[in-house]
């Protein structure tokens, strides 16, 4: 049950035993010499609070009874309600036609590309800071991908940069079957620009949408960009069913990608199958889990929001600190709550986990770029410095709906904590990347031409 704050009250389950940081009031203070700190309320040495974990699913009584109906309904003879329901209301909020509800966000990326008409020796564009599931499901279908480096300021991928790959491309009179883009930290992408550059090269983009659905960019709802639009329901998200995601456009491609994920047969000559399926379709007990939780979107948000905003509020009075602005280009759901350093003055992102993982807190470096990653080393990048800058200087603080009063206290003056002591060299591992190799438009059709360079494995 939420507070007047929003913030969930101070919940009495069992703890596990972990150190909690020695601070007791509730304000950021400077001493004399001008040093920040911060005592928050209700914290005060106890050797029995539980740790904070960077997200898990804020579950209740709805999907509880939910998860039961379900159960019940099934006891008889199988049935797909609970799906059926859980795909007509994400199709809702997403403002699109249809969409299915499948097993993972790495099948809902795979059956977007083969609907899409992607396959061995393609290109296809992808953002360089993205999960990996992205640059995976363009290898499954035997694509090269090509990575796009991202805006320093949001993490998403840069629509200049894009419209330069895409230049540099047409140029050597290569047209890439797909852009990929991918929402970051709950908040859209620059659709504005992203949307009017792939059409003016005519080529289809397919939104990742992963933890942004309910965020919206120039008034219209995460999902509804692009030719498709996936999502992703693992047990970290804002909105989870324990697993599985979503594929959510327009109804005939929806309906063609119903039938891959279901594995159906020709209905008019039976136990005939004419395209190859995949098993992909989401069971209907997790369908009801996600579908109740979908129901409290607004309410989630609503406390996501908020814990970002204290964040904001108190770290952006500390020197060589930042946040990442979620509401930027739009309204961000707030399921991530990034934080920049600076590592000229501040302990590095691993330093500072590895000190809070001390208090019993669970922050983490955001995603290492793709093109830095073993599977794609050879790739080419188009940029890559902003990337690899802000993987080196950003971490993600806790930021799930079922945050406490207490955790959020903790959390911050914990990061507090972590910074204004200096770490052990030893006490966390500090990534070393070399300059990426910038490849621009002028010099991509070099790249393309040399197989080695683009896509070794292929």
């Amino acid at each position: 049950m939420a507070d007047s704050k929003g913030l969930q009250a101070d919940q009495t389950d069992t703890p596990r035993p972990v150190r909690a940081p020695a601070h007791a009031s509730g304000k950021v203070t400077t001493n004399v010499e001008g040093h920040v700190g911060y005592r928050p309320a209700h914290v005060a040495e106890d050797d029995s609070i539980k740790p904070v974990l960077l997200s898990t699913p804020d579950l209740g009584d709805a999907e509880r009874h939910a998860l039961l109906a379900a159960f019940d309904e099934n006891s008889g003879a199988p049935t797909q309600s609970a799906v059926t329901e859980f795909e007509s209301k994400l199709a809702g909020v997403a403002g699109t036609g249809d969409a299915v509800a499948l097993l993972s966000g790495a099948s809902v990326l795979h059956l977007a590309l083969i609907l899409l008409g992607v396959g061995r020796r393609d290109i296809v564009l992808v953002p360089a800071l993205s999960q990996v599931e992205t640059a995976n499901a363009v290898r499954h279908v035997g694509a090269i991908p090509i990575f796009i480096d991202c805006d320093p300021s949001t993490g998403n991928i840069d629509p200049h940069l894009l419209d330069l790959g895409l230049r540099g491309l047409a140029n050597s009179y290569r047209t890439p079957a797909a852009v990929i883009t991918a929402d970051l930290y709950g908040s859209c992408a620059d659709y504005s620009r992203i949307e009017a550059i792939c059409a003016n090269y005519g080529v289809p983009l397919l939104e990742y949408g992963a933890t942004s659905l309910g965020s919206t960019h120039g008034g219209r709802a995460a999902g509804s960009f692009g030719t498709l639009a996936a999502f992703n329901f693992a047990g970290s998200g804002l909105i989870s069913s324990e697993a599985g995601g979503a594929l959510v456009g327009p109804r005939p491609m929806i309906e063609r990608a119903r039938r891959l994920a279901g594995c159906r047969a020709d209905q008019t000559r039976a136990f005939e199958q004419h395209e190859l399926g995949y098993g992909y379709r989401l069971p209907n007990l997790l369908a009801a889990l996600g579908c109740a939780h979908l129901d409290r979107l607004v309410e989630l948000m609503g406390r996501t929001r908020q814990i970002n905003r204290r964040y904001a509020e108190v770290l952006s009075m500390l020197p060589g600190v930042s946040l990442i602005d979620i509401d930027r280009d739009g309204v961000g759901n707030g399921a991530q709550s990034v934080v920049t350093i600076d590592q000229n003055r501040l302990p590095t992102p691993s330093q500072i986990c590895a000190h809070m993982a001390k208090d019993g807190i669970e922050a983490r470096p955001v995603e290492l770029p793709l093109h830095r990653q073993t599977r794609f080393v050879d790739a080419t990048v188009i940029g890559g410095g902003a990337s690899e800058a802000h993987a080196a200087s950003s971490l993600c603080l806790p930021s799930g709906s079922g945050m406490t009063r207490l955790d959020h206290e903790r959390v911050i003056a914990s990061f507090l904590d972590a910074i204004t002591n200096p770490p052990d060299p030893k006490s966390a591992a500090v990534i070393d990347l070399a300059p990426a190799v910038d490849v621009r438009s002028e010099q991509l059709r070099l790249h393309l031409d040399n197989p080695v360079a683009t896509h070794r494995a292929a």
